[in-house]
């Protein structure tokens, strides 16, 4: 029998009935009135009938996650064979565990199992409930196998590599790397000083003579940041995602901002890789707080300390910051995102 593997995973769609009064009459088993049910009752039928066919659909087994490669072939097998995707594999063994190779075989005939695996979804689950209590299978193709069931081969390829050790995460960042791209994304952002005694400044509360006026908590640091990051992934900008006309966002707190943006790059399967941040003010002096606001930045981000960098500068009494009417942040971030 030939068929698409993808096209095979059966959803069956079971309806919800009830068996309503089928209480045994007299003289009538519980058995005879259920089958009365049933034979009366085509919601139960049906709902045998999706069993039936869920049991016998194909379902894959995979052993752990696998992020190089995802199998989409089409595959021919008989009725009565397990298909499991296989590669070649080496010929040195080591039967002892102390590292000494005790011997080698030939290649020829050797193969290296990898996942999928297929099943019909009823067989497997009568394989199982027939293997011994007590005993760890090695996959599910043993299991089958024990209950007297075949596997047939199905050509693999390397790259369905399996991450079971800490090394094959690296090897498969490696891997990947080809198919992700590094995306730069510059943010910029100032606001004017108004009444207030404390400013915030990279997520960090700054004791000062002045407060900033914004919609928000007027943290431009964390403005700043959050549009480097949503220019990073071509997503728009702050004032688009929350918008000044919105009440909600009244005095809130920036940092909901840049969790926002880094959401919304987790969401397209990227990261970010690093950030630098640039305040341009007189005052407040920054150099004291400047570690703070790494750590609570580094903390926003989800990165270590030291790939967050946080410097100031002034404009020699130049401009509206040299004359200290507000202050000004910039601020560049690199992405990480699949092509």
């Amino acid at each position: 029998m030939s068929m698409n593997f993808r096209g095979r995973l059966l959803a069956a769609t079971v309806c919800a009935g009830a068996l309503g009064a089928a209480m045994p009459a007299s003289g009538e088993t519980l058995a005879d009135a259920l089958a009365l049910a049933y034979q009366n009752n085509p919601t139960l039928q049906a709902q045998r009938a999706a069993q039936r066919a869920l049991d016998e659909a194909y379902v894959q087994a995979r052993a752990s996650w696998r992020p190089t490669l995802n199998f989409t072939g089409s595959w021919s097998y008989s009725e009565t064979a397990t298909p499991r995707v296989v590669a070649q594999a080496l010929g040195s063994f080591d039967r002892n565990g102390d590292g000494i190779v005790d011997g080698t075989v030939s290649r020829e005939g050797l193969w290296r199992a990898q996942t999928p695996q297929a099943f019909r979804l009823g067989k497997l689950k009568a394989a199982y409930g027939r293997w011994p209590a007590g005993e760890e299978p090695t996959d599910d193709a043993s299991v089958m196998e024990r209950a007297g069931g075949h596997v047939a081969m199905v050509p693999g390829d390397p790259m369905l590599m399996k991450l079971t050790f800490p090394e094959d995460f690296l090897l498969a960042e490696q891997l990947s790397a080809g198919r992700r791209i590094v995306r730069m994304g510059q943010g910029i952002d100032a606001h004017r000083f108004g009444p207030g005694d404390v400013v915030w400044l990279g997520g960090i509360r700054i004791q000062h003579d002045l407060g900033l006026v914004g919609h928000s908590d007027a943290d431009c640091a964390l403005h700043a940041l959050t549009d480097a990051v949503l220019g990073a992934i071509a997503d728009g900008d702050i004032g688009e995602h929350f918008p000044p006309s919105d009440p909600q966002w009244k005095g809130a707190s920036s940092d909901r901002f840049l969790i926002h943006a880094v959401k919304r790059v987790a969401a397209r399967g990227g990261r970010i890789l690093n950030a630098d941040l640039t305040l341009i003010c007189e005052r407040p002096k920054i150099r004291p707080h400047r570690d703070a606001m790494r750590q609570r930045i580094a903390e926003l981000l989800g990165l270590p300390i030291d790939r967050v960098s946080v410097k100031a500068t002034t404009t020699e009494g130049m401009g509206f910051t040299g004359r200290e009417e507000g202050l000004m942040a910039q601020a560049v971030v690199a992405v990480e995102t699949p092509l």
